[in-house]
């Protein structure tokens, strides 16, 4: 594999997170209980979890000395936004580094990455750009108590419906022996392991890639790259199929067209003028978002919308 092509879909990794994170906290959940006394709040998710079938015991000890995290409180109110035109992302985020260990990456577990692909048709590329994004490789993977964090957003009223099914989810993998609650470590938001993937999704996503009878994303890199591998094509991921095309802009462009959600298909943006640098009309997808922050660009990206929920 050329480093072009390892670039290329390094790229995927943290576009269609950014559109993917975008579109899940914008999706509707009926309200849950939340607030109010700790030890009280707490009693409700053992009894959520006891009627989804969790022994009473596993509950108890799953949460047995869970705590209020501040410093969660405070990652989840400081949560920024910036503007970046892709290039300006891309030339930061996809490193060298990045790209020499993911090719060695590669090498390394290539008998894991052709059964994900034989079993999921998901490429080594796009697992490992996946991988390269969201921990370098298992490397920087959190040092927050998974438990806690949990706790801490599902007793938050800012987001209870997104976290208390995480936190039941959490019990239902201790109850499995894949997570701890005294020393199981992750993202503050809740995410765990090498893939950063919620206890819900890796209840139903978690592939053993290493044979020992758990799922273990923190520490097993079969268990990882399998387990995105499935979680990738869970969401609709197709194998072959185009996500980016290099274009060139007609000076009269109408930029309030411009977007992800305008409802402009390929079509209609080449018959504005907009052209395929290479002349390939590669793209059926919707959409065109601009590839530099400032001023008129020399090139652009039609819309990602077939790859929004590859997270």
């Amino acid at each position: 594999m050329t480093r072009s092509t390892l670039r290329s879909v390094l790229s995927i990794g943290f576009l269609t997170l950014l559109t993917s994170s975008a579109l899940a906290q914008q999706a509707a959940a009926p309200a849950a209980p939340c607030g109010g006394d700790l030890a009280t709040f707490l009693q409700g998710v053992k009894a959520e979890a006891i009627a989804k079938g969790i022994p009473a015991d596993v509950a108890d000890r799953a949460l047995a000395g869970a705590a209020i995290s501040e410093k969660v409180l405070s990652r989840d109110r400081a949560q920024g936004v910036f503007k970046q035109s892709f290039t300006e992302f891309s030339q930061r985020t996809v490193s060298k580094a990045r790209l020499d260990i993911g090719a060695k990456k590669m090498k390394e577990y290539a008998a894991i990455f052709e059964r994900a692909e034989k079993e999921f048709g998901v490429p080594a590329p796009v697992i490992t750009a996946f991988w390269a994004m969201e921990t370098d490789f298992g490397a920087v993977q959190g040092d927050f108590n998974t438990r806690n964090a949990l706790v801490t957003l599902a007793h938050d009223c800012r987001r209870p419906e997104m976290f208390r099914p995480q936190l039941i989810s959490a019990i239902e993998m201790v109850q499995h022996g894949d997570l701890d609650p005294e020393t199981t470590t992750g993202a503050w938001a809740g995410e765990i392991g090498q893939v950063q993937m919620l206890p819900e999704d890796i209840i139903a996503q978690g592939m053993d890639g290493d044979g020992d009878g758990h799922v273990n994303l923190k520490q097993s890199s079969p268990d990882a790259i399998l387990t995105a591998a499935k979680f990738i094509k869970s969401l609709g991921f197709t194998a072959g199929q185009p996500w980016i095309q290099e274009v060139s802009l007609p000076e009269n462009l109408p930029w309030e067209k411009t977007g992800l959600q305008t409802g402009m298909t390929a079509g209609d943006w080449f018959a504005l003028g907009v052209k395929p640098r290479d002349r390939q009309h590669r793209l059926s997808a919707a959409g065109l978002v601009t590839g530099h922050s400032a001023g008129p660009p020399r090139r652009c990206l039609p819309d990602l919308s077939e790859l929004q929920y590859l997270s």
